[in-house]
């Protein structure tokens, strides 16, 4: 074996080293091994991608302080699906006040609001509203029939004549008599040819005694039946016999009765005339004092004529007063539905409060009435 020269092994060793390291220098993995620089266009939302208009908003993470959503609440229903209500009853009270002169009987036109002053059990009320009603009226003429005095029968046919002459057509009038029972003679109608008939029936009595707190008892017991205000036009001697009702209940049935007025007109006046005194004197006067005692309980008109020539004015008063008058609201302060009887009164006063005081066209001061009920039944409690 050839041995070769030391200086060419080693000439040869050395580019045997210089090609080992020129091929580890410009190697591929060596090269892809260098990371590359950061994208300056990249953010936590995504890669920078050229969508067009599209925007990849970044996710938003939910605030740790933002309260959770209330539950819905839970729909009730009502019980097999009724519907219920609740309702709340204001009382109101309506007055019919009359205001006439005391001369002439005149209504007194143009008062306000603010001149009524209206008392409840002694406490002043509010009043609400005041109008001026002009209505058809709804009576009921009840007539004393009986075979007592043929004077006092001749009183009340031309009384309840006269009454008739100032019917207008939309009045509605039922007529009934009395004796030791009521008759009903018509029913409430606006024919004036019926109720003339019915007047005209007129002829014999049958009986001599009259019943009359039964009678009138029974006649505020049929009409608490009609809607509205009513009328009693109550023509008789006012004297009771054998009525199984005593004048204190009478009383209080008038006072439970609402919405009705009693007009009364006395018979058997002239008759009074020539008594000499005694008991039927007495008798006379208890009697005109119930007839007087029922209209003011119910803000009427009671008159005792002597002669027919007064009928007409009379009635003239009654229709002034029945289709000219005042009607008043209030709401009570005493709200509670006991049933209990308030008593109510009412006043004119000016505008400082004081009395009103009416003149004539000379200046001299003018009396007047002021005529309503004198009280009214509270409600019940509801049960």
């Amino acid at each position: 074996m050839t041995r070769l020269p030391y200086n060419v092994l080693r000439n040869a060793v050395a580019v045997l080293v210089l090609m080992l390291l020129g091929t580890a220098r410009f190697s591929p993995a060596q090269q892809s091994s260098t990371p590359a620089p950061p994208d300056q266009t990249q953010d936590q939302g995504g890669p920078a991608v050229d969508n067009g208009p599209i925007v990849i908003p970044k996710r938003k993470e939910p605030a740790e302080n933002t309260p959770p959503p209330a539950p819905a609440e839970p729909k009730v229903k009502n019980p097999n699906g009724e519907i219920y209500s609740l309702r709340v009853d204001v009382p109101v009270v309506t007055l019919d006040v009359n205001v006439i002169l005391d001369k002439n009987h005149q209504f007194v036109p143009g008062l306000k609001t603010q001149n009524f002053l209206v008392l409840e059990d002694g406490v002043e009320q509010k009043v609400d509203t005041v109008r001026v009603a002009q209505t058809p009226i709804t009576a009921v003429m009840l007539l004393e029939f009986a075979a007592n005095s043929w004077y006092v029968i001749n009183d009340m046919q031309n009384a309840a004549a006269s009454f008739f002459h100032t019917l207008r057509p939309q009045d509605y009038i039922a007529v009934m008599t009395y004796d030791l029972h009521t008759h009903i003679l018509c029913d409430f109608t606006n024919d004036q040819s019926v109720i003339a008939q019915s007047l005209m029936s007129l002829t014999i009595p049958t009986f001599s005694d009259t019943d009359m707190f039964d009678a009138l008892y029974e006649t505020l017991d049929r009409s608490t039946r009609i809607p509205g205000r009513k009328y009693i036009i109550l023509i008789g001697t006012g004297r009771d016999t054998f009525s199984k009702l005593t004048l204190d209940k009478m009383l209080a049935k008038i006072k439970a009765t609402p919405n009705v007025t009693i007009f009364t007109i006395g018979t058997g006046a002239l008759l009074h005339q020539f008594d000499n005194g005694g008991m039927r004197e007495l008798d006379y006067l208890q009697s005109q004092n119930q007839l007087k005692t029922f209209a003011a309980m119910t803000g009427g008109l009671s008159f005792s004529p002597v002669f027919q020539g007064e009928l007409p004015e009379d009635f003239a008063q009654i229709n002034n007063s029945i289709r000219n008058q005042y009607v008043i609201t209030y709401r009570p302060t005493n709200t509670k539905n006991d049933g209990s009887y308030r008593k109510v009164k009412v006043l004119l006063v000016d505008n400082e409060g004081h009395p009103l005081q009416m003149q004539d066209e000379k200046g001299k001061p003018l009396k007047y009435s002021v005529i309503s009920r004198d009280g009214y039944n509270a409600k019940l409690p509801v049960e």
